[in-house]
């Protein structure tokens, strides 16, 4: 399985709470909610159409598991929010019981067993496995070579400061970009692929 990483992102670089007030005020953010003003149907919204239509699966942080199983299975029969509820999911989590895990076809993957289990995922045959949030499950997919696709919305602002995707650890990562498409917004959907250094 191809692994997908889908952020909205700032230009600064921050993922942090793009869906809203509440949603992650780590830090002190004050900017939750952030994404909005930008989001379109077709361009952005058609780019995480396409992302799902091509996932088998998603893979998910505790934090966005829980504020995703909050919000789309009350919406269902939209088709987006129908095929968000009936894929399976994976959420990397210490501290969620299995039995909190009401939202449909969620199975949890022990936090220190995480790498170890999404190299097995990533080596099986099957479509994506879909990233979406998760910044600091994706800051470790990243830093152990397991991204396959970076698919950013990024936006034309600047949150000075927040949680980022990017690990810390001053590797180089060589990225080729492979498509982008801009929103009357000023949005880039911009899509990268790893660089195999040689």
């Amino acid at each position: 399985m191809r692994i997908v990483i889908s952020e909205f992102m700032s230009l600064d670089g921050v993922v942090q709470a793009p869906g809203g007030p509440d949603e992650d005020t780590d830090g002190g953010f004050a900017h939750g909610g952030w994404s909005h003003r930008f989001f379109d149907p077709e361009v952005v919204g058609g780019a995480f159409d396409d992302a799902l239509a091509k996932a088998e699966a998603l893979l998910f942080g505790r934090r966005t598991w829980q504020s995703m199983a909050a919000a789309w299975p009350e919406r269902a029969g939209d088709p987006f929010a129908d095929r968000m509820n009936a894929i399976p999911k994976y959420v990397v989590s210490e501290t969620l019981g299995d039995a909190v895990l009401t939202w449909d076809n969620s199975t949890r993957i022990p936090g220190d067993k995480a790498v170890d289990r999404v190299r097995e995922l990533h080596e099986t045959d099957g479509g994506d496995l879909l990233v979406m949030g998760s910044p600091t499950l994706v800051r470790t997919l990243l830093r152990e070579g397991l991204v396959d696709e970076l698919r950013l919305m990024i936006m034309p602002v600047i949150l000075g400061g927040g949680k980022t995707i990017f690990p810390g650890d001053r590797a180089l990562r060589p990225m080729e970009l492979v498509s982008t498409v801009t929103n009357g917004a000023g949005v880039q959907v911009c899509t990268y692929r790893p660089v195999a250094e040689g």
